[in-house]
């Protein structure tokens, strides 16, 4: 098992720590409730280091990205991100991912821990066009300060103004460290990241200056089991349960990402098929009134008929009732409609929603 830099820390402060993506990982330090809510009322800090950062150099980095990417990363210009994916030639998802664009000749591209191994392997088979590909995911640690105070906090550790919008980034310097700083996360909640290369010490002294200037906002350290119910609170995907290779983006509801209208990319002709086609099931939300705990998995149910399953679930902390997310047969999957959760041989009524079930 891999620990990051700031393993260490989470030891020293009592983190319940579990083995992810290769990683030992926190899962929780008070408990996820809480520190769910610290996120949503103030601030949290969460140890996302395990993520993948792989970095494409060269002439044609733009013309491998388009390729791989199924967004359109021409819109992109030093200091924006985009969210995307990457398609098998069938449509189905390799990955979601994030798309920072450095310079016209470098991107890099942020990729979920369980699939940094795949997805390198993937660009490095796809790499028509002589890019460098380089996995320095290895060489950076990743701290993900969120919620409606994280401003207030990081403008106090940066030497330069935090005025950036939704999905740009800049480069910066926290406790005379060099950092890549951008204004995104997995939470729903006003955000950033911060990235930096340095040992157990660099990042010692990065987690205590933000801790530092996060007292007076009551700041607490966030687990992987928080991480988990802000994302699905937002209808969020996680690739491995509401996406992988077997979903498309289409019936993800990653329409709006998927750019049919840009030059070739690897899956775009069975995703044009899939459109015209129309589509035969879509992600959508459930609530329900019931006392239970909707996993993955889960049969969903109309008048006896299997038609769908639960693709993550959680009791919302926020709206103290299970919510989920789900795959249903497309006649079905529109807001307002009743269906049933098969659990353990028993139906519970459930109803179909808008996401995101959290409104921002």
């Amino acid at each position: 098992m891999k620990k990051t830099a700031f393993y260490p820390i989470h030891q020293k402060i009592g983190a319940k720590i579990v083995e992810f993506a290769g990683y030992l990982m926190p899962v929780q330090y008070s408990s996820i409730i809480a520190e769910h809510k610290a996120v949503r009322n103030s601030v949290g800090v969460f140890d996302v280091s395990h993520m993948g950062e792989i970095f494409i150099r060269g002439e044609n980095a733009l013309k491998f990205v388009q390729n791989i990417t199924i967004n359109d990363a021409s819109k992109l210009f030093p200091g924006k991100v985009q969210y995307s994916a990457m398609c098998y030639p069938d449509g189905g998802i390799v990955d979601d991912l994030l798309v920072y664009k450095i310079s016209d000749g470098e991107y890099m591209l942020v990729v979920n821990a369980s699939n940094m191994e795949k997805d390198f392997n993937w660009m490095v088979e796809n790499n028509l066009f002589g890019v460098e590909l380089i996995n320095a995911s290895d060489d950076y640690s990743l701290l993900a300060v969120q919620g409606p105070n994280s401003k207030e906090v990081l403008t106090k550790v940066c030497q330069s103004p935090l005025e950036m919008e939704y999905y740009y980034f800049k480069y910066d310097c926290i406790a005379d460290t060099d950092v890549l700083i951008s204004r995104t996360g997995y939470t729903g909640e006003l955000g950033y990241e911060i990235y930096f290369r340095g040992d157990e010490s660099t990042a010692a002294k990065i987690w205590d200056a933000v801790f530092n200037a996060g007292k007076d906002y009551n700041i607490q350290p966030v687990g992987l089991g928080a991480r988990d119910s802000l994302r699905l609170e937002m209808g969020y995907c996680l690739y491995g349960n509401d996406i992988d290779k077997s979903t498309n983006p289409l019936e993800a509801g990653l329409g709006w990402i998927t750019k049919l209208n840009k030059d070739s990319f690897i899956g775009k002709d069975e995703l044009i098929k899939v459109k015209e086609e129309g589509l035969r099931r879509k992600l959508v939300g459930f609530t329900s009134n019931e006392k239970i705990f909707p996993r993955h998995g889960y049969a969903l149910m109309f008048s006896g008929k299997n038609i769908g399953y639960i693709t993550s679930g959680t009791v919302s902390p926020i709206l103290e009732k299970p919510i989920a997310l789900g795959y249903l047969e497309v006649e079905y999957a529109f807001p307002g409609n009743k269906v049933d959760i098969s659990i353990r041989g028993k139906e519970f009524p459930a109803e179909v929603v808008t996401l995101p079930f959290i409104k921002k």
